[in-house]
């Protein structure tokens, strides 16, 4: 990954509290985790105010049945891939 320098000014009082935090040699990793994770929530938050549905009907014909529906059939496939794999391992009912 690509990176470039960038002068950031800050208050010392924050400064002290970071380094108590991470140190010194810590500064800088410690700074980038923080901002990849505020510019994550930032994004989501703006996401999440876009009137624009994020999940469209259209891009999942598979749930025209109904939700249970699909879960049932998810949960199915689940026991018939246990099945498939696990064969007679699996404990049966008595």
């Amino acid at each position: 990954m690509k990176r470039k320098a960038a002068h950031v000014i800050i208050p010392e009082d924050l400064l002290a509290q970071i380094d108590a935090l991470v140190g010194q040699r810590g500064r800088n990793a410690f700074l980038v985790e923080v901002l990849r994770q505020e510019v994550n929530r930032r994004r989501l938050l703006q996401m999440l105010r876009d009137p624009e549905p994020i999940w469209k009907g259209q891009d999942h014909p598979e749930l025209k049945q109904g939700s249970d529906a699909f879960v049932s059939r998810l949960r199915e496939a689940d026991r018939e891939r246990e099945e498939e794999v696990l064969g007679p391992w699996l404990p049966r009912p008595e």
